[in-house]
């Protein structure tokens, strides 16, 4: 019998656990995982602290039952102290018991997922300076909001202004700092970013861009934020610059990139024979630049992990790469994107043109419309599509989606012009407004 170790169990473990067992029941799957829960989607942490939530239960999708049930072998508060992946053994602690003991596996799965970027600033282990990760850090957030009247977030990325934004509509004094000089400076350009900018200022969030946290002073009750260019106080500050690989147990033993991200092949396949990785603690293949990256993302986690399952006795199902499609609500403003965008483009040195259009959703007709800003970015030398951003207050989302389909099947400014889109009043104009703008895009080219 094959005996398979799957070390983390969020996003990708939970899904490469169920996936190996669905292909092979008769394999033993022995699960580890430190924290007493599994598959929590952090995702939902602004929206909890929010009070947009039904039930936070909700928020995890399986659980060690579930996957016992399945067939598992769960040790759920088990901490994988060392691994030889060569020698196919590891060494793990019962965190209940203190129990250590040592495990042999046929095949190991990497799913250690991701840990918050923590820098060297002195003062950052203040009990007043959280982070924003798991389960824990949840509860730990929530009941601090409940009393909170002034809070700093620090990070301006998807989770910062989700955290920034839920605070600011429930009356909480918010700072949003970041070493950038836009918000949301990652995902977006600078067209989009703006109006994100604007609407922050409209909720009344103080937005410290372009300024480096230098250190944290304790105040007793609270926190001051110092940065190069000033000094932010408050009931307490929350971390969200960042992750970075969880891989220190591999570490040495397969090829990584710099970070610690462990390079998988197509089937997820490790350096090492029999080792696979999924998820945030593995590379992606980035289909608008044809390399390995860095990007975690739930949507990653999942799809890899379900790929581990049908590769793992034999290459049958190779990963079809990802073009990092995602979205984000803020206020009642809707993002969404996928692929390139001008910055990303510039920090990785690919050249792309950007495609800027502001056009009503829907015709002027309607009693309402509103309108949609889509950047579109592509290739000058062979208009190959590269990557969408849209923003509007109307539902963008799916927009995103049509710009990933565009991307993997490697779609032109000039096939994605004349894609066969719906035309319906409620919904859009007799031009959908992704083809309008990749009908500029090609009149500019």
């Amino acid at each position: 019998m094959t005996t398979v170790a799957v070390i983390g169990c969020t996003h990708a473990g939970t899904f490469a656990a169920q996936s190996i067992l669905q292909e092979h029941p008769d394999w033993e799957v022995h699960v580890f995982e430190r924290n007493s829960t599994l598959s929590f989607l952090s995702c939902g942490i602004a929206l909890w602290v929010g009070d947009h939530v039904s039930d936070p239960k909700k928020m995890f999708y399986s659980s060690p039952q579930a996957l016992a049930a399945a067939g598992a072998t769960m040790h759920m508060r088990t901490d994988v102290l060392s691994v030889d992946a060569a020698g196919k053994t590891l060494h793990a602690k019962d965190l209940e018991t203190g129990e250590e003991k040592d495990y042999a596996f046929d095949k190991l799965v990497v799913t250690t997922g991701s840990k918050p970027v923590i820098p060297p600033i002195p003062g950052i282990d203040s009990e007043h300076v959280m982070l924003c990760k798991n389960w824990d850090h949840a509860m730990a957030i929530k009941e601090r909001a409940k009393t909170a009247k002034s809070a700093v977030v620090v990070g301006s990325g998807y989770i910062g202004a989700e955290l920034a934004e839920q605070f600011s509509l429930a009356g909480v004094k918010t700072t949003l700092v970041d070493a950038m000089d836009r918000v949301l400076a990652n995902n977006f350009d600078e067209p989009i970013t703006t109006q994100v900018e604007h609407e922050f200022e409209a909720h009344g969030v103080e937005l410290a861009l372009g300024q480096k946290v230098t250190k944290f002073e304790d105040t007793g009750n609270g926190v001051t934020v110092v940065t190069e260019k000033g000094e932010y106080t408050a009931d307490f500050a929350i971390l969200a610059v960042g992750f970075l690989p969880a891989t220190e147990l591999l570490k040495g033993q397969v090829d990584m990139l710099p970070n610690g991200a462990i390079i998988v092949d197509k089937y997820m396949r490790a350096s090492v024979p029999d080792v696979y990785a999924a998820g945030d603690s593995a590379t992606v293949f980035y289909n608008p630049t044809g390399k390995h990256d860095y990007i975690p993302l739930a949507t990653n986690a999942v799809r890899q992990g379900l790929l581990v399952g049908r590769n793992i006795d034999k290459p049958t199902r190779a990963y079809m790469g990802t073009q990092a499609t995602s979205a984000v609500q803020l206020y009642d403003l809707s993002l969404a994107a996928s692929g390139l965008t001008k910055g990303g483009a510039d920090r990785r040195g690919v050249n792309v043109h950007l495609t800027e259009l502001v056009d009503d959703y829907r015709p002027d007709f309607m009693l309402t419309t509103t309108p949609v800003t889509s950047l579109l970015t592509w290739d000058p030398a062979t208009r190959e599509v590269k990557g969408g951003q849209f923003l509007a207050k109307a539902d963008v989302s799916g927009a995103a989606n049509v710009i990933s389909m565009a991307i993997q099947a490697h779609f032109t400014i000039d096939d994605l012009a004349n894609v066969d889109f719906l035309f319906q009043p409620n919904f859009d104009k007799p031009v959908y407004y992704v083809g309008a703008v990749a009908m500029k895009a090609a009149a500019e080219a």
